[in-house]
């Protein structure tokens, strides 16, 4: 299993402000759903930062993502490490199949991988 990209995910009250403030430093927006926007730097896409207001199908908002080329196997691997699935493992409607497990800190990660 190899690792495509790592970002945070950070709690937005206000989706549009937020991204005023990043395109200051030269970020752009990449992805907007209306309650999760991703922003990414022109010269290096993978550095990117999402915002979201609330997760659609979630329970709770991650505080990272990190995005595998085998998300059923990255499943697999925290369900037999007894790692807490916080969001089981499922494909959602705007492209992505992804679970949220705990990490030994408490911080929600958002595994993910495109279809």
């Amino acid at each position: 299993m190899s690792i495509r990209r790592v970002m945070p995910d950070i709690h937005s009250q206000d989706l549009e402000e937020s991204r005023g403030f990043y395109e200051l430093l030269g970020f752009q927006e990449v992805m907007n759903l209306g309650w999760v926007m991703t922003l990414a730097s022109p010269s290096n896409p993978t550095a990117q930062v999402t915002f979201m207001s609330h997760d659609r199908t979630a329970p709770v908002i991650p505080d990272m993502s990190v995005e595998v080329d085998d998300v059923d196997a990255a499943y697999t691997v925290m369900q037999e490490s007894g790692a807490e699935i916080v969001h089981p493992l499922r494909d959602e409607e705007w492209g992505v199949r992804r679970f949220f497990v705990r990490d030994p800190d408490g911080r929600v990660v958002n595994v993910v991988g495109h279809r």
